[in-house]
């Protein structure tokens, strides 16, 4: 019995991979939860198990393609099985019946058969006819190895002969040893007898140009589509670009193609604005300090500014539910997000970013958030992030402090309306209000967050505010019994 491997769901928000590679070919034995191929959803990549010990009878879904989730990608059974079951359990009587109607099919070589077919152009038939007679001889091999082929006839495409009463030895196969794949029989069903037949007369590229309407059949609309998403860096070869004497051409990563693709999305879907605020960090230094060498004993990693500020930015979205939000024009509709899902923006070493996701960030304390940024971090660094590690976020925060930044306006990560940009905390000469009302120059720790927000789902005002709200809980809150 064989066994339909389909496109995994890797992720509640995943909606479609891209087949990165194949670990087996047809003819290859897979052992159950043995690696069977790696797909790739948007910037992770995850090794899929095979869900069954047999033989991979066909590969329906090649390398570089993008498919839906529930897409069938392979066929895994048991190879000696196969030549017994023609079709869903019937009986051995029906091998024969396809090599009989394979059978009559070189005897019409006189072309009364395709004659019918051209009918509405009379004139031009005569002439197409000796053509398909150099394709027919590709059916009639493929009939001499009747036997060989159905062995490895996979259920879709019996069952794709079946629905659309398509008498086999008439397509020619293009798998491996002339195996029929589902790939063929939809051309052979977009395009006729002749689409099948287009793939032999490639040798001699001027003769295809009699039949016009399988120029189009011919290659699958799915293929087609997937070529691009595959390689879209290709097109532009070396000689297409402007490259000067010493220069060197060196090919994108697909981390750095996706993230490309992403930014010049998000900049042509939200209206983009940038409001930042300057902020007295001293109280949360305090704290910081206090805590410095037991926190680094315990958890085993510094305590930064991040988990202060994500902790005041969660309690400033729920004041301001509609910066915690997702904005689609198209559909006039904007989704309120009741539960936070803050994400984190993490550098791959300098190799890219990726933004991980805190899920239920409203429900942890200071001491929560700084786990979690530091479990997903590890994890992202160390090539071992979930799809779920990456979706889902509903309000993001980057963090270019550490590398000396002094104000930023990053990209919003689409659909989200916000992303917070947390800067470089200095000590700087500044004026302070003493208690008893007077104002000294003080040397204060001061950094700067920068708001970049869609202007189409919220103000100025708002903005403002949202931003005002988190500075005012970074200096006042009292730091200390958050982390006790």
């Amino acid at each position: 019995m064989s066994i339909t491997v389909t496109m995994p769901q890797l992720g509640e928000t995943v909606t479609e991979g891209t087949i990165l590679s194949w670990h087996k070919q047809p003819g290859d034995t897979v052992a159950e939860d043995e690696v069977l191929l790696e797909i790739s959803t948007d910037k992770v990549d995850t090794e899929v198990p095979s869900p069954a010990s047999g033989t991979i009878l066909e590969i329906l879904v090649p390398e570089g393609s993008t498919v839906a989730v529930g897409t069938e990608l392979a066929i895994i059974g048991d190879a000696s099985e196969t030549a017994a079951q023609p079709g869903a359990g019937e009986p051995d009587t029906e091998q024969p019946e396809p090599q009989a109607a394979a059978a009559p099919e070189p005897a019409p070589v006189a072309e009364a058969a395709p004659q019918p077919e051209p009918a509405p152009q009379p004139e031009p038939a005569p002439q197409p006819e000796p053509q398909p007679a150099a394709p027919a001889s590709a059916p009639a091999a493929a009939a001499s190895d009747g036997n060989g082929m159905r062995t490895v006839l996979s259920p879709v495409v019996r069952k794709l002969a079946s629905e659309h009463d398509i008498d086999l030895g008439q397509v020619a196969g293009s798998g491996q040893g002339g195996r029929i794949t589902r790939k063929d029989v939809m051309a052979f069903i977009e395009g006729g007898a002749a689409a099948a037949a287009a793939p032999a007369t490639t040798a001699a590229p001027t003769q295809p140009a009699a039949p016009v309407a399988p120029s189009h059949a011919d290659v699958p609309a799915a293929p087609a589509r997937t070529a691009a998403t595959a390689q879209p860096a290709a097109p532009a070869a070396a000689g297409d670009l402007p490259v000067l004497p010493g220069d060197e051409v060196v090919d994108l990563d697909r981390l750095r193609i996706r993230i490309g693709q992403n930014m010049i999305k998000a900049k042509q879907t939200a209206a983009h604005v940038w409001t930042s605020v300057e902020v007295d960090f001293e109280n949360v230094e305090k704290v910081r300090q206090a805590h410095r060498s037991s926190w680094k004993q315990t958890e085993g990693y510094s305590l930064t500014y991040l988990p202060f500020i994500a902790r005041a930015t969660i309690e400033a979205l729920g004041e301001f539910p509609v910066v915690n939000s997702s904005f689609y024009l198209d559909h006039g509709k904007r989704i309120l997000h009741h539960q936070i899902n803050l994400g984190i923006a993490v550098d791959l070493n300098q190799e890219g970013l990726i933004v991980t996701s805190i899920k239920g960030a409203d429900g942890l304390r200071l001491k929560g958030i700084a786990r979690e940024v530091r479990r997903l971090a590890d994890k992202a660094r160390g090539g071992k992030l979930e799809p779920d590690d990456i979706t889902g976020s509903t309000f993001t925060i980057t963090n270019p402090g550490p590398f000396g930044s002094f104000m930023s306006a990053p990209i919003i990560n689409v659909p989200n309306s916000g992303i917070l940009s947390t800067d470089t905390v200095s000590k700087r000469a500044t004026v302070v209000t003493n208690n008893d009302g007077s104002d000294a120059i003080a040397i204060r720790h001061i950094g700067y967050l920068g708001l970049t927000w869609d202007h189409r789902s919220f103000d100025g005002s708002t903005a403002v505010l949202f931003l005002r709200r988190i500075k005012e809980n970074l200096e006042t809150w009292d730091w200390e019994q958050e982390l006790t």
